[in-house]
């Protein structure tokens, strides 16, 4: 049985800079719990690796839709079942509405038992409110990808790259902030959850196959 979770927060940010964030896959793991791997194998194809109720999980992720300033919209293809869209709407100059819905499919007893529990719904609020914190407590966004996806573009593993394409900037780590969209929050896994593991999505393709920085 499918479960679903909605969740929404406001960003003391510009509704640009917070979107921007949002596509940089490898600044995730800063802000999220449970992923520990994403790479992006095209526009709207991504590969991604966590811990959900402390058991490891691989799946194939396509980006569906991705408006600029809008909305993110992705599924898995491969593996976990899980769904979602996360919105965006400015408030303001300088304060963003943050909206993530996601639909999954628990798998395996432990996972069943932590959504009767509503770890997941914990989460996913838990990682909005450290997105708002890094976003919050950051200069500028880490990088950004302007260009857009239809669900055409999902069927054949291609994007728009149409818009402002901003180059991202090398953090401490020497590690490039890459492109892409959505996360499946409520897949991460909890400390509430036996077993659980810590630390959620990851990261973007060093070397994105469009040229995207």
């Amino acid at each position: 049985m499918t479960s679903k979770v909605e969740k929404s927060i406001e960003v003391e940010a510009p509704l640009q800079s917070v979107y921007n964030q949002w596509t940089q896959f490898e600044q995730f793991p800063q802000f999220m719990g449970g992923v520990e791997e994403v790479k992006q194998l095209s526009d709207t194809t991504l590969h991604w690796i966590a811990k959900i109720a402390g058991v490891k999980r691989e799946w194939d992720a396509a980006i569906l839709e991705q408006v600029p300033d809008r909305k993110v919209a992705w599924a898995a293809t491969t593996g976990t079942t899980n769904a979602g869209s996360v919105y965006f709407e400015s408030l303001g100059t300088n304060r963003t509405a943050v909206r993530l819905v996601l639909e999954y499919d628990p798998e395996g007893f432990v996972e069943k038992v932590g959504d009767r529990l509503n770890i997941v719904s914990r989460q996913a609020q838990n990682d909005l409110e450290k997105f708002k914190e890094f976003i919050e407590s950051s200069e500028s966004e880490t990088g950004a990808w302007r260009g857009t996806v239809n669900r055409d573009d999902a069927e054949d593993g291609s994007g728009s790259g149409e818009g402002e394409t901003a180059e991202a900037d090398v953090d401490a780590s020497g590690s490039t902030g890459a492109t892409g969209a959505g996360t499946p929050t409520a897949m991460a896994d909890s400390p509430g959850v036996p077993g659980g593991g810590a630390g959620m999505p990851a990261s973007d393709p060093a070397h994105d196959p469009d040229g995207r920085e």
